[in-house]
């Protein structure tokens, strides 16, 4: 599930705050690293949790709902939401529920949460037409909660509030791992059952070592990094650059360096995109064309051995604007 645009965030937090600290201790700061990376994996199962939940909570009012009609004798309501064949094989899954066996956490410390989201979801567009009918396939079921998580879970502020109460680390990490959530909905297979595999923490091993010698070679490289920032920058004016700027090229360049088979350009792709999230408005473009310029310094110089493009003509003009 952690890929790798996951991972250099973290990096990019991680090296800034690791700067930011008067105690600079490496292993500790790796520590702290994986240690907020494994958060974000307690963040998907919890979402995927937060499912569950709600058809608890509709299950509930379902049973009140059912024991009133019978005293009052009027027709029983539907139970279709609650028989959501998707929600009912997510609940029972294996995977989760081992995750959940070992966590501090629950939703049953939110009930109250929980309810105000269902009767949200009772009162959408999505809903009202889903229970219009009496019966559903099984996509059609994943399929509602689908939209369900996109239209209501997905990008909502008292969730988000919520969450960033429980973790430091989920209100930053909550945007990514929706897409691991709604990826992992969709994958959901019927005939798997309990068994169905949710997305691990890491695709593999080489992830997960990509997180650890990034955030190393960043650091024990710094001077190093820093002087080719200084070398190639007769063209730009460095002296006024943003610190995090100058922490994002220098974790660009233990990058390109550290791990040959990324090609360059998506290298400076990744960073000067966390550029525009974490630094000023006028980063990227300045990142773009140092981390450029940079890139055939290292290849010139036999630093790097990297095939790249040849450069526009205007390249320079463009990523070189002055902040």
């Amino acid at each position: 599930m952690i890929n790798r645009e996951l991972i250099r965030i973290k990096v990019v937090q991680l090296t800034y705050a690791y700067y930011q600290n008067g105690n600079k201790n490496m292993d500790n700061a790796e520590k702290e690293l994986l240690f907020s990376i494994s958060k974000a994996y307690d963040l998907y199962n919890y979402l995927l949790a937060l499912i569950v939940a709600i058809t608890q909570e509709e299950r509930l009012r379902v049973e009140v709902a059912t024991l009133r009609a019978v005293r009052e004798g009027t027709p029983a309501p539907s139970q279709k939401f609650v028989n959501n064949k998707f929600a009912l094989q997510l609940e029972e899954n294996i995977m989760l529920n081992e995750f959940l066996e070992h966590q501090k956490q629950s939703w049953k410390d939110d009930t109250e949460f929980v309810r105000r989201l269902c009767n949200t979801i009772e009162q959408s567009s999505a809903y009202v037409e889903y229970m219009s009918t009496s019966t559903s396939t099984y996509d059609e079921d994943k399929e509602l909660w689908r939209k369900l998580y996109r239209q209501i879970i997905q990008d909502n502020p008292d969730l988000d509030a919520l969450l960033e109460e429980k973790s430091l680390y989920w209100n930053d990490d909550k945007e990514i791992v929706d897409t691991f959530v709604i990826k992992t909905i969709k994958k959901f297979d019927e005939a798997k059952k309990e068994q169905q595999e949710l997305l691990p923490e890491y695709r593999d091993v080489e992830d997960k070592e990509f997180a650890r010698k990034l955030f190393r070679a960043t650091i024990l490289n710094a001077d190093q990094y820093q002087s080719y920032m200084s070398e190639t920058s007769r063209n730009w004016d460095f002296s006024r650059l943003a610190y995090m700027d100058v922490v994002i090229m220098q974790i660009a360049i233990a990058e390109m360096l550290t791990f040959p088979s990324i090609p360059v350009s998506v290298t400076i792709n990744e960073y000067v995109n966390l550029a525009k999230l974490y630094s000023t408005s006028r980063s990227g473009g300045y990142i773009n064309g140092m981390l450029d310029t940079i890139a055939r310094f290292l290849l010139d110089t036999g630093k790097m051995f990297k095939m790249m493009n040849s450069p526009k003509k205007n390249e320079q003009a463009n990523g070189g604007q002055q902040q």
